[in-house]
């Protein structure tokens, strides 16, 4: 038996560059291009490390309790290290496109989900 999680489309992330913090050996940048399509939960979860993000390209998400926002083009943040965020799910029909680069941990997992 299939669960929604199990069936639900993939988040895709395509990492576009990865490379050390100059003067920092246990740091690195790592910026990806992350594509959430219809359907699709990003879980919520935490960096060890900064990450800054941009959306290319918007579309509407449902966050657990909460009324539907839109994710605009153009929105960007900085957020910081250890913040738990995202646990919403994109809804309607247009994949969010974000582009979004990580000051993190070398060594470590990129993202770690939380309850």
């Amino acid at each position: 038996m299939n669960s929604d999680l199990e069936s639900a489309p993939a988040i895709k992330r395509t990492e576009l560059s990865r490379s050390p913090v100059a003067g920092l050996n246990h740091m690195e940048i790592v910026s990806q291009l992350v594509e959430f399509p219809p359907g699709a939960t990003s879980p919520r979860h935490f960096h060890h490390g900064e990450e800054t993000f941009f959306v290319l390209e918007g579309g509407m998400v449902q966050e657990v309790g909460q009324l539907p926002r839109e994710r605009i083009p153009g929105e960007n943040g900085i957020i910081p290290r250890g913040a738990h965020h995202s646990g919403y799910t994109v809804i309607g029909d247009k994949t969010i496109r974000v582009l979004s680069v990580y000051v993190v941990d070398k060594g470590k997992p990129l993202q770690e989900s939380v309850p």
